[in-house]
C-alpha cells in the first residue's frame, strides 16, 4: 500500500479486509455445522426406519422373509418421492409401497475398508452398542439422487440387508433455506460492522485532525503553541511540536534583535548624513551616493531578513486594538494639556501578519503626529478589504494639502521646523509598510485634517 495513503483509508480497508475475511469464515464454519445438523436429524429419521423395520422382521419356515405389520407409515407412503425402503433376503425382497415394485440400488458397503477393531473390553464395561446403520449416497429411481442408511441383520439365522432412502433434497433444502437467512443476517451483522468501523476510525482520528487545525492555527498567528491536552498516542508529537516552536520563536527572536538593532543603528543616521550632504556643496556627490548606496543595501538586507520571518513556518501574528489602547494612553498623556478626545473604532481581535515592534513603530509614528498637529479630536478605526486590514488614523488639525502630502512622504523633510524631530516618521512608516506588502497613503480627513490609512495583511479575528 502507498505511503501516501491517509490513515483513515488504511485502517478502513484493513478493517474491511478482516471483516469480510471473518464473515466468509463464518458462514463456512456455519453451514458446514447446519449441514451436520440438517444431516443428522435425516439420518435419525432413517435410522428409526430401520429399527422399525428390524423390529418387525420374521421369517417362515421355508426361510423367506415376512414382517409382521405395515411399516408404510409417513413419509415412506408417498410414491416415487424419494422415500423408500427395502429388505433384500436369500429368497425374496420386501419393498415399500412408495417405490411402486422399483428396487434400490445402494452403493456396495462390503467394499468399503473395514472400521478399526474396538479396543478391549473390561470387566465393568458396559456391553457394546449396536451396530448402526451405514450411510451412502447414489442414485435411485427415476434417477434421484438418494441419501442411503444400509444395516445388514440377522432374522432367526437368515441373513437380511435392511436400506432406508431419503431424497438428497431433503438435506440440501432446508440447508440452502437457512442459508439464504444466514447470508442475509451476516449481511446486515458486515453492514453494521463496517458502519461501527467507519464511525471508530472518525473518533479515533480526531485528534490528529484537531492537532492539524492548530498547527493551521499557529501558522495563521492565532495561536502560539499546540495545546498540551491530548490522548497519550498523540502527547509525544504535540510535546516536540512545542519545543520546536518554542525554539524557533527564541531563534527568531534572536535574529529580530540584531535585524532591530541594524536598523535602529544606522537607518537614522544614514539618513540624517544624507540630509547633510545635500546641503554641502556640489563636490560632495560622490559621498551623497555613497551614502544612498549604503542605504539601499541596508534595506535590502532587512527586507529579505524581514521577508524570511515572515515565510518561516510560523506566522508572525499581532492584535492591534491593544496596541491602539496602549500608544492612545501614553500619547494622551504626553499630551495631557490639549486634552485630546481619543476615539478608537478597532474590533476586538482584529490581528495583522506583522511584528509586534514594527505595527507600534507604524502605529506610534503616526499616531504622534496626529496628537501633535490635532486640536481637540483623533480617531482611529479600521475595515477589512480582501486579505487586507486597513488602519485609518484622522485628527481635526490644519491637515495637508497635496503637495505636502507629497514631500512629507520622503525621507528626512520637516514641513514644520519649529517641532522637534528629523521628518522620517512616515517615511519609515511607508518603509515598513511596503516591507509586508502593504502601503501608506494621505488624503483629507472629514474632520478637517490629515487622514492617514496604512494597509497591512491581515490575520484574521480570534
Amino acid at each position: 500500500m502507498s505511503q501516501s495513503t491517509s490513515l483513515g483509508r488504511r485502517l478502513m480497508i484493513g478493517a474491511g479486509i478482516f471483516i469480510t475475511a471473518a464473515l466468509v469464515v463464518a458462514a463456512v464454519l456455519i453451514s458446514f455445522v447446519l449441514h451436520r445438523f440438517v444431516q443428522g436429524q435425516i439420518d435419525q429419521r432413517l435410522d428409526a426406519q430401520i429399527q422399525f423395520l428390524s423390529s418387525m422382521l420374521d421369517v417362515d419356515g421355508s426361510g423367506t422373509l415376512r414382517l409382521a405389520g405395515s411399516a408404510d407409515g409417513p413419509p415412506f407412503d408417498r410414491r416415487r418421492h424419494g422415500w423408500y425402503w427395502m429388505i433384500s433376503g436369500p429368497k425374496n425382497v420386501l419393498r415399500s409401497r412408495s417405490l411402486d415394485g422399483a428396487d434400490l440400488s445402494p452403493p456396495n458397503i462390503r467394499d468399503r475398508p473395514p472400521p478399526p477393531p474396538p479396543p478391549p473390553r473390561r470387566v465393568d464395561d458396559d456391553p457394546p452398542p449396536r451396530d448402526r446403520p451405514a450411510p451412502a449416497d447414489g442414485m435411485g429411481p427415476d434417477d434421484r439422487r438418494l441419501h442411503f442408511r444400509i444395516l445388514n441383520v440377522s432374522a432367526s439365522g437368515v441373513p437380511a440387508r435392511i436400506v432406508a432412502s431419503a431424497p438428497r433434497d431433503a438435506v440440501l433444502g432446508p440447508l440452502w433455506e437457512a442459508m439464504r437467512t444466514l447470508a442475509l443476517s451476516l449481511a446486515v451483522l458486515g453492514i453494521a460492522l463496517i458502519g461501527a468501523m467507519l464511525i471508530q476510525v472518525r473518533l479515533g482520528l480526531r485528534p490528529l485532525d484537531r492537532l492539524r487545525r492548530a498547527v493551521a492555527d499557529i501558522r495563521s498567528g492565532l495561536r502560539e503553541r499546540v495545546p498540551d491536552a491530548q490522548p497519550s498516542e498523540v502527547q509525544p508529537l504535540a510535546t516536540e511540536l512545542n519545543a520546536l516552536l518554542v525554539q524557533n520563536a527564541a531563534n527568531l527572536d534572536r535574529a529580530r534583535k540584531h535585524v532591530s538593532n541594524l536598523a535602529h543603528g544606522l537607518k537614522t543616521p544614514l539618513a540624517t548624513l544624507a540630509v547633510a550632504l545635500q546641503k554641502q556643496t556640489p563636490g560632495s556627490d560622490d559621498l551623497h551616493d555613497l551614502v544612498v548606496l549604503m542605504d539601499r543595501r541596508i534595506r535590502h538586507h532587512l527586507g529579505r531578513a524581514r521577508s524570511a520571518t515572515l515565510g518561516g513556518p510560523v506566522r508572525t501574528r499581532t492584535a492591534i486594538l491593544p496596541r491602539v489602547a496602549d500608544l492612545g494612553l501614553v500619547l494622551g498623556k504626553v499630551n495631557a494639556d490639549k486634552a485630546i478626545d481619543f476615539v478608537s473604532h478597532i474590533p476586538a481581535g482584529l490581528g495583522v501578519a506583522c511584528e509586534q515592534q514594527d505595527v507600534d513603530e507604524m502605529l506610534g509614528n503616526v499616531l504622534e503626529n496626529a496628537f501633535s498637529w490635532c486640536r481637540s479630536k483623533v480617531v482611529v478605526g479600521s475595515r477589512e478589504e480582501s486579505r487586507r486590514v486597513v488602519l485609518v488614523v484622522e485628527d481635526d488639525g490644519p491637515g495637508l494639502s497635496p503637495e505636502q502630502m507629497s514631500q512629507a512622504m520622503q525621507a528626512g523633510q520637516r514641513l514644520d521646523e519649529s517641532s522637534p524631530g528629523f521628518g522620517f516618521g512616515l517615511s519609515i512608516t511607508r518603509e515598513l509598510a511596503e516591507l509586508y506588502a502593504g502601503s501608506l497613503s494621505l488624503d483629507r480627513s472629514p474632520l478637517g485634517g490629515l487622514r492617514v490609512a496604512i494597509r497591512l495583511p491581515s490575520a484574521g479575528l480570534e
